[in-house]
């Protein structure tokens, strides 16, 4: 099942939105793609959670959304969201937060203290310095481990054939909760391979979580079996830098 050619034009259309109201419209646009996606493929639309997205986007324009009713939202790096969310989560206490970029182990100790998921971790060492901060810290996190499907270079995340090891290492070795599998599949290759694979290492090492899918193909990774979407131009527009 392709969803290519009608979401592209979505997210189009949403990237052009200047109006902060307008990212609780097309918050509601999105959530009912996801809904209908998930019944398409029989699967029931409770079981996928819709991260937005806020990264540049200012506070003024997340309210809204919150003010909605939404409470799960991804940043990619620690250090903006560290000048942003504490005020917000200070008003809304139910907010979840979820790092979804790239963590230095020299930023872990801020964004234990920050997130409630974390869905990068991606190797040995960044591993042992959270395991050490959440146990200092009493604050056990979800954690997601990022999975390289496309083995690109330039990107981080496990590569496909260390990723059982590794999910064992960070089990066994440093009791991590972890409660899912990240991936972001190459730009210019078809997803679907890449959420299939996910997927299959997800099942054997008897993991639930799968976060799959941005604005341009959130439709087909909820169809091959997402339990969380993260999605932001789709729903705040283009990016505020």
């Amino acid at each position: 099942m392709r969803y290519t050619s009608d979401i592209n034009v979505f997210v189009r259309v949403c990237a052009k939105m200047t109006d902060k109201n307008t990212a609780v419209q097309a918050l509601t646009l999105v959530k009912q793609k996801i809904s209908e996606a998930a019944q398409k493929a029989g699967r029931n639309p409770l079981d996928v959670e819709l991260v937005a997205v806020t990264k540049t986007h200012a506070a003024e324009k997340i309210t809204p959304v919150i003010e909605a009713g939404h409470r799960i939202f991804g940043e990619n790096r620690v250090q903006e969201a560290m000048q942003k969310w504490p005020p917000l989560k200070d008003q809304f206490s139910d907010i979840e937060l979820h790092l979804i970029g790239p963590l230095q182990t020299n930023k872990a100790k801020d964004a234990v203290h920050l997130f409630d998921v974390i869905q990068t971790l991606d190797r040995p060492k960044l591993a042992r310095v959270l395991a050490n901060e959440m146990t200092a810290r009493d604050r056990h996190l979800e954690l997601f481990i990022q999975i390289n499907t496309g083995c690109e270079v330039q990107k981080a995340g496990v590569l496909p054939d260390k990723a059982d090891d590794f999910i064992a290492l960070c089990q066994r070795d440093y009791e991590l909760r972890i409660t899912g599998l990240m991936c972001i599949p190459p730009v210019s290759e078809d997803a679907l391979s890449h959420f299939t694979l996910l997927k299959e290492i997800a099942k054997r090492n008897g993991i639930s979580g799968l976060s799959m899918g941005m604005s341009g193909d959130f439709e087909e990774a909820v169809a091959a079996g997402a339990t969380h979407v993260r999605v932001g131009s789709a729903i705040f527009g283009a990016r505020g830098f």
